[in-house]
Formats: C-alpha cells, sequence, structure tokens
C-alpha cells in the first residue's frame, strides 16, 4: 500500500506480520514490473544478437530437442528461426524491433554478457559435507569462467551433481527397469522451478545445496501466487515464461503448475519428511525449498511391510501407504491419528482405511471413526489379557478425591482375585510385569515400594498440593510420573488429586492425540482400566530391545 499519488520516495509500505515496514525505491519499481509485465523474460535486447550467445550451449539443446522428437519440424529450422520457435528471438510489431530476449541470453548467453543486462546475476551450486548449516563445502560450480555461466549449462551440470549417488532403489514398469525413480523427477522438477522463477534483478542469488540429508534450492524474488496455492497446483504464474517453455521443450516441467505437487508426490514416494516451501524478505526477496530426505517412518517399518505384502505395498495410493507404515510404527492407527499426518480430506481416509480392510491388508475392531485398525494376525493386549476379568470394588476410595468411588481402596484393588496379578507377578518396586506390554504397569499405588511411591508423589507434588494449575505445568507433571511404566487411569488420578473421568476428558485423551502419551490397550481407548505411558518410554524400551 503506498501514500500520496507518488508511490515513490518512502511513501510505499509492505505489511508484515508484526507491522508496516517502508520498501525502497528499488522494491517499488520491481513491484510494478511485476504488476506490468506478464513474463519479465520476453523483453528485446537491443545490440544483442548470436554472438552473446555460448553456442555449444546452444547446440547441446538442438540436438536434445532432436533426440526427444526426430521428426519434429523445427529441427529443420535455421538457428535463428529455431530460437525464434522456442521464445529466445522475438519482433515487436508495433515498434518493429527484433533481436534475442532477455529468455534468450539468460538460456544460452554467456556470463559475461549475462552480467551486463544483470549486474546481480549468480548462479551458485555447493555441495556440503556435513548435516548442518555450514558453509565449507566439497564440490562448487559457481561464476567463475571455466564454463558458459548460462542457465541451460547450470541446469545440466548441477541435475547430474544432485543425482550422482541418490540411493533410491530402482523400479520396473511393464517388466522394464525405470533408473528415473520419483525422486529423480522431483529434483529435475525443483531445479527447474528455482531457475525459472527467479527474479535476476534482485541481489540474492540463485543457490542450490547438497548435503547428506537434504537438498536445498533458493530462487531471488518472492512468488507470484500464494505458498498455499502452489502446493496445490493447477495455477500456474511463472516469472520467466519463456524459460519455463524451452525448458519444457526438452522435457523438464509441464507449465501447467504441476511443478510443486510433483516434488510432494517424489518425497511421499520415499516417506520422508514433506518438502518445505516458504519466503524470506530478510535480508533479500527469496524463495527457499528444502527437500529433507529424513525417514517419516523407520526404514525397518517399510521394509518389513515390503516383505509382508510384496509389491502390492508400493503399487498402493499414499494415504494408503502411510496409514499401513503408521499402523506398521506404533502398531495401530485409527481415522483420528491417521488425519493428524495427512493432508486429505476426512472423507477420503474413511475410504482408505475401509479399502485396506477390504484388501486384508488391514484388520480392525470397533466401528465408524472410532474403529482401531491393526495388521493381519497381530494380536493387541486387551485389559483383561492383563488383569484379568474384572472384579467388584469393595468400598470407597481413601484418597479423599472429591467423594469419588471410582478410585478403590488398597482392600478392593481391580486386579483382586485375578490369576494374572497375583504377588508372583510383582517385581520388588511393587510393579506388575506382563509379557503382553513393553513396560510394567502400576495399577494400585498401594502395592508399590515406599521408596517409588514417594519418588511419584514428588513428581505429582504441584498437581497434588494445587486444584488449579495450568495446563502446560499439569501436563508436565503428567509425563513425568507416566515415564518409564504404564499408570492405569484410577492410579493416576489417585496419584494427581483428580477425578478419573475429569483427568482423562480434559488432560489425558488431548495428550494421546498429540502422541505425548500413548495407550496401553488402544482397541479400548475408554475403558476403564486403560493405562498410560509417556510415548519417548515405548519408542526408547523399542530401541533397546528389551521384552519384559
Amino acid at each position: 500500500m503506498y501514500l500520496t499519488t507518488n508511490p515513490l520516495g518512502g511513501n510505499t509500505y509492505r505489511r508484515l506480520n508484526e507491522g508496516d515496514r517502508p520498501l525502497a525505491d528499488e522494491d517499488v519499481k520491481r513491484m510494478l514490473a511485476e504488476q506490468v509485465e506478464d513474463s519479465r523474460d520476453d523483453r528485446i535486447l537491443r545490440n544483442f544478437g548470436f554472438d552473446d550467445l555460448d553456442m555449444g550451449s546452444f547446440r547441446a539443446y538442438r540436438q536434445v530437442f532432436a533426440n526427444r522428437d526426430p521428426g519434429h519440424p523445427w529441427n529443420e529450422e535455421n538457428d535463428q528461426a529455431f530460437l525464434r520457435r522456442i521464445g529466445g528471438w522475438r519482433m515487436d510489431r508495433e515498434t518493429g524491433d527484433a533481436g534475442l530476449t532477455l529468455a534468450g541470453l539468460l538460456m544460452f548467453g554467456q556470463m559475461s554478457v549475462v552480467q551486463e543486462v544483470l549486474p546481480n546475476y549468480v548462479l551458485d551450486y555447493q555441495e556440503r559435507p556435513m548435516a548442518k548449516a555450514e558453509r565449507r563445502w566439497v564440490d562448487r560450480l559457481t561464476l567463475d569462467g571455466k564454463w558458459s555461466g548460462n542457465l541451460y549449462d547450470f541446469y545440466r551440470k548441477v541435475y547430474l551433481k544432485l543425482t550422482a549417488d541418490l540411493k533410491v532403489p530402482f523400479q520396473l514398469e511393464k517388466g522394464e527397469r525405470q533408473d528415473e525413480t520419483p525422486v529423480h523427477v522431483a529434483l529435475r522438477e525443483a531445479l527447474a522451478n528455482v531457475l525459472v522463477h527467479a527474479d535476476y534483478s534482485e541481489r540474492a542469488s540463485v543457490l542450490v545445496v547438497k548435503r547428506p540429508d537434504m537438498f536445498g534450492f533458493r530462487n531471488p524474488g518472492l512468488m507470484r501466487i500464494p505458498v498455499e496455492v502452489a502446493l496445490h497446483g493447477g495455477e500456474p504464474d511463472c516469472r520467466n515464461r519463456n524459460l519455463h517453455k524451452m525448458f519444457r521443450f526438452v522435457g523438464v516441467g509441464e507449465q501447467a503448475g504441476t511443478g510443486i505437487p510433483r516434488i510432494l508426490q517424489g518425497w511421499n514416494s520415499q516417506h520422508w519428511n514433506p518438502p518445505k516451501l516458504y519466503e524470506s524478505s530478510t535480508p533479500y526477496n527469496q524463495t527457499l525449498l528444502e527437500l529433507r530426505m529424513i525417514d517419516l517412518f523407520p526404514v525397518e517399518v517399510i521394509a518389513d511391510l515390503r516383505a509382508r505384502f510384496g509389491a502390492q505395498f508400493d503399487q498402493l495410493k499414499h494415504e494408503e501407504r502411510v496409514a499401513l507404515a503408521l499402523t506398521g510404527s506404533e502398531g495401530t492407527v485409527n481415522h483420528a491419528r491417521l488425519c493428524t499426518v495427512s493432508s486429505a480430506h476426512p472423507v477420503e481416509l474413511t475410504r482408505t482405511l475401509q479399502h485396506l480392510t477390504q484388501l486384508g491388508m488391514l484388520d480392525s475392531t470397533g466401528s465408524g471413526r472410532g474403529a482401531v485398525y491393526f495388521l493381519p494376525g497381530q494380536h493387541l493386549p486387551t485389559p483383561d489379557d492383563v488383569f484379568g476379568p474384572p472384579s467388584q470394588a469393595v468400598g470407597p476410595s481413601s484418597s479423599g478425591l472429591d467423594g469419588s468411588s471410582s478410585v478403590l481402596s488398597a482392600s478392593s484393588s481391580v486386579l483382586t482375585g485375578s490369576s494374572s496379578t497375583s504377588d508372583q507377578q510383582r517385581d520388588e518396586d511393587g510393579y506388575l510385569v506382563t509379557d503382553q506390554l513393553p513396560l510394567p504397569v502400576i495399577s494400585d499405588l498401594n502395592s508399590l515400594s515406599p521408596s517409588l511411591r514417594t519418588r511419584l508423589e514428588e513428581l505429582a507434588a504441584e498437581p497434588r498440593q494445587k486444584k488449579k494449575l495450568d495446563r502446560e505445568s499439569f501436563e508436565a507433571a503428567v509425563l513425568a510420573v507416566c515415564a518409564g511404566h504404564y499408570l492405569t487411569l484410577n492410579a493416576l488420578a489417585e496419584l494427581l488429586n483428580r477425578k478419573p473421568s475429569s483427568l482423562r476428558n480434559e488432560y489425558l485423551t488431548p495428550m494421546v492425540r498429540q502422541k505425548t502419551l500413548s495407550l496401553a490397550f488402544p482397541t479400548t481407548p475408554t475403558h476403564e482400566r486403560q493405562a498410560y505411558c509417556t510415548t519417548s518410554s515405548v519408542a526408547q524400551e523399542a530401541q533397546d530391545g528389551k521384552v519384559l
């Protein structure tokens, strides 16, 4: 927004989250140019011609074009006519001017000539040896005068470097090996996008970084459409349309707004963390894309699913593979949990779970969106498996929890009379030990050793003494007392001096949804004898390989 009739001279402001910030005249002129010019790369450069191009780059481009379509009529054109066809040469019918376009110079020009027109033009590729934000590099390609310095050569050289040691298994299609995987496609699209969407008048450089854990792409200039729209695709608004067209003619990009979705698809195929696309205005306007090769699910889980289901697993839709991987990683999955890791519509996720059940790749218990899904043949423990059949509670609790009788006294534990809870199954600290669960269980505070009970009461001191406590402090106390073991609902309520029903509804259930707490019995989440532990405790137990 700007004040007065003149947007220059400090009268224009950009609204940021924390307030309005004045824009320099250079930024204002760039915004006005973006408004007027549909494409930034089609202007004719007077007094520039074929002598300013690197003909080796141009010949290489023509050869790739001809190899892709040997019968194309443009193959018979001379160099100037061919360059005109692809958008590198243009005539202005109103003025009669004709010559090399900015796109033609950027694509095939010599470095020194390009920098005459665009003084801020810099291309930079760095391969860094460590998964850290440090500047050291082991391989670099930049404008050092040892190569042409144009976009086409930069693309050809950098793409080979990006994919040189890509550890992605090959795929079979119709019995033939496909050397180009979805990850190759994603990297190709990302590299092309950073070149065709760049604002080469900006001060920031085009930067491509390869690290052991990620690929990073930065182009000068902000996006011309909102990030959310770009992620969904289908609405192209390219800053340099002629450049985009030139790349499309040699099989790079589709000029249909599908670049970012194809990148997402490639990363989803490997179950890596979703790509991160964002903008920054400091110190210069720039758009950044981070492709991190961090597994969304453990490698061994995906390997187990492939061993279990064979090629059928890789042929599933992305949401279906995510549902199976989540089940293999966490033991169970339900509709609510799947919604937290997938951007698909909830109705589509319902169909996903139903389809996997119909295929026999998931079993389920319960109905509707409350159903719990697990892998076929997997036995999920129930409270009866661990505690035996429930027995009748005798008398009110002695803990004085607002007169609630749902917390059992020492003489009336829910475990009384069950053969699975005999004294022989409790260790010296009073834990109930069972091979049904990865961690021991605290079902009755009165059965604990004095030292263990004292330690737990110290961890729960704040909620035991204060009826009103801020949520963050209360949840911290819950996680502290649930670390390293399961606590039944009633035992946890007694320890924290709260009613079981309000404790579960207000705190425990939301914490389970946030995955900070894990359930001992996921198939019966609201069972009165449900038990809880911190999620990190289960992960550590699995990592240590302990079996109780």
